[in-house]
């Protein structure tokens, strides 16, 4: 990166990242070295930000509600689900965030449990970049980067069927983005797909979330994978602190081997979902 961009903005310090920590209870768990991790992410995301698309977001402390505490907040919703019904035990597991962007949520999970390893799938070059100076800056040593498209990324032998989890975050319908996911889900895993409503329209929205979940049925069946949970009752949602309100998580159970014409071409899920 150019010197001049790294002058524009002052480093978010850890002090920062703590306080926020105060108001956002995921982050506050998170261990000081963990905290470290996390300013030097935000950092990275916000320097690298001014030179290519990677968020709408521009303050750090927008970054800590809206992003950071958004995707810790999939981490419960992980492992109760994991634990209740793939195994007992939560460590080691290998986790693929598919159409990772900027890293959002798996930077942030790799951060959260070191012990985890996890997959950025990404189709980007540009972005592939950043993720690969996040994890060498970072020093997540269990993270790696894969740049491909999940549709071609999920019929190769070294992926297919490889994960016990795959998450993504704001990055389809879900139609077409079971079809990006499950195949790379092992049987007795899960899919995790975070979708978010604004509080404004919080009926409107909803009701659009019941409505693709209900679309989304036939795929998420032809994939070998039924739906276990969709997390969005006051007790259970996946709590978010950003300006954008709480997100909704749809968990799914994959039981049955993916038939091997899936995923489809490149394109053509998302040209013609199931």
């Amino acid at each position: 990166m150019p010197s001049t961009l790294r002058k524009t903005r002052p480093p978010t310090s850890l002090s920062f990242v703590a306080n926020s920590a105060r108001d956002t209870p995921l982050v506050s768990s998170l261990s000081g070295a963990q905290k470290e991790q996390v300013s030097l992410y935000v950092d990275a995301l916000l320097e690298w930000n001014q030179r290519m698309n990677l968020t709408a977001v521009t303050e750090p402390s927008g970054v800590m509600k809206r992003h950071v505490e958004d995707s810790l907040a999939i981490l419960p919703v992980i492992q109760n689900d994991y634990a209740a019904h793939c195994s007992t035990a939560n460590d080691g597991l290998n986790v693929v965030d598919v159409g990772s962007g900027a890293g959002l949520p798996g930077v942030v999970l790799a951060i959260a449990c070191p012990d985890w390893k996890v997959t950025l799938l990404e189709s980007m070059h540009k972005r592939c970049v950043f993720l690969e100076h996040v994890v060498k800056h970072l020093d997540l040593s269990n993270v790696q980067v894969v740049r491909g498209r999940a549709e071609s990324i999920g019929q190769t032998i070294d992926f297919r069927e490889a994960f016990d989890v795959a998450v993504a975050r704001a990055v389809a319908e879900l139609r077409i983005l079971a079809e990006y996911c499950i195949p790379l889900v092992r049987v007795g895993g899960l899919f995790v797909a975070a979708k978010g409503y604004n509080p404004q329209v919080h009926i409107v929205q909803f009701d659009h979330v019941l409505e693709e979940v209900e679309t989304a049925k036939k795929a998420i069946r032809l994939m070998g994978s039924s739906i276990l949970h969709l997390h969005s009752d006051p007790l259970s949602t996946v709590q978010s602190e950003g300006p954008y309100g709480q997100r909704t998580a749809l968990v799914c159970l994959k039981q049955h081997p993916t038939p091997s014409k899936y995923p489809r071409q490149p394109g053509v899920p998302a040209k013609m979902p199931l």
